[in-house]
């Protein structure tokens, strides 16, 4: 996934941690990162803060992990995949 032409910040959306929110005109993606979601403790810490986003704007989380899918509307990604 390239972010080409997108303005891309790190930080934080409102009081929530979110590691890049990427932006283009009107078009908004969420992203956080995490090495490996190997326990519920980590997928709560790296998908809770997206999912108290009440938009409808896409929203990812990016992982070393080789499974794929989504989460509760999520869409979990592969490193490579993501870089791709």
């Amino acid at each position: 996934m390239v972010f080409e032409d997108y303005k891309v910040y790190v930080g934080k959306h409102q009081d929530r941690e979110i590691d890049f929110v990427a932006q283009k005109g009107s078009e908004t993606k969420y992203v956080k990162v995490a090495y490996q979601i190997s326990d519920e403790k980590i997928r709560e810490r790296e998908f809770g803060n997206l999912l108290k986003i009440g938009d409808n704007y896409e929203k990812i989380v990016v992982s070393s992990d080789e499974f794929y899918g989504d989460y509760k509307g999520i869409k979990l990604m592969h490193i490579r995949e993501f870089l791709a």
